[in-house]
């Protein structure tokens, strides 16, 4: 379904990320998907190939310290400029000059980086659950489950944890959704434990107040990436990271922006919801 990519970040780590072949047909410009703060490349094992199937070549990749990439030594390097260095780096070695990025959550903030530091690059984009500026409950909410190193003896106890902590946002996940997650998140390690796919040292950055509710750079930065290009908003219906009040801001300052709500999910949209998915096929039959 996918091939791997293993390549060198400027700074010496081995990265990771899924390279999904596109449909025959008509050439489009590729996607790079890039996941949220503790997860990794397959959180789009079900998008990733929906869209390749649209006859575009997918690129999902896991972040430093996230999936099969090196964990960084030096944890004040998981912020945004060090992670879209690295997707830049990873573009230039694949030979790509522009795409249609596809950011959930902290992904999107890696997107508006990249707008600013490596602008040519980004054709469209897509902001999944994500903005410059964020609702301080929705934050105080991740923080404080961020980077505990969690670890489980069990699939179930593993899904039971990520429902304790996410099903505010998916009321509806059955069961089965919960083990799918939950196999997305954990690893299993030599000694039968299960542990999450991250370093838990991505917290460091938060804890020394990086994560913040609004900066003035990142609203800079949202605008240089919605007014120049094509751009889709996507937001959880019951997200409380991106709420009706950012939303409306960002509507404001990009008026040519595109917006769809997903109802009955909060943060952040899987984007195989039905209403994602209606969004996302026009926003991408709009862009080569």
């Amino acid at each position: 379904m996918y091939s791997e990519i293993s390549y060198l970040s400027d700074d010496g780590l081995r990265l990771y990320a899924r390279d999904y072949a596109p449909a025959s047909g008509p050439a489009h410009l590729p996607v790079i998907c890039i996941h949220g703060l503790t997860r990794n490349s397959s959180d789009f094992e079900d998008v990733a190939p929906w869209i390749a199937a649209q006859g575009r070549r997918v690129i999902a990749v896991d972040v430093r310290g996230r999936g099969k990439s090196d964990y960084d030594p030096n944890p004040m390097r998981y912020t945004p400029v060090t992670y879209a260095g690295d997707v830049a780096k990873l573009a230039r070695d694949l030979g790509i000059a522009r795409a249609v990025f596809v950011g959930t959550s902290m992904g999107g903030l890696i997107t508006m980086t990249l707008a600013l530091r490596e602008s040519p690059l980004i054709a469209a984009a897509v902001l999944n659950d994500i903005g410059p500026a964020l609702s301080p409950r929705g934050l105080a909410r991740i923080a404080a489950y961020t980077g505990k190193g969690e670890q489980f003896n069990s699939w179930p106890q593993a899904a039971d944890y990520l429902r304790s902590i996410n099903e505010v946002a998916f009321p509806a996940n059955t069961e089965e959704d919960w083990d799918r997650w939950a196999r997305r998140a954990f690893r299993e390690e030599p000694d039968g434990s299960l542990a999450m796919r991250y370093d838990p040292n991505i917290a460091v950055p938060i804890r020394a107040n990086k994560l913040k509710a609004s900066a003035m750079i990142t609203h800079y930065a949202f605008r240089r990436l919605a007014r120049k290009r094509p751009t889709l908003l996507v937001r959880g219906g019951l997200s409380d990271l991106i709420e009706p009040e950012q939303a409306q801001a960002m509507r404001n300052a990009a008026p040519r922006m595109q917006y769809a709500e997903v109802p009955d999910i909060g943060h952040a949209p899987m984007l195989t919801e039905p209403a994602a998915q209606a969004a996302l096929r026009g926003f991408l039959a709009s862009v080569d």
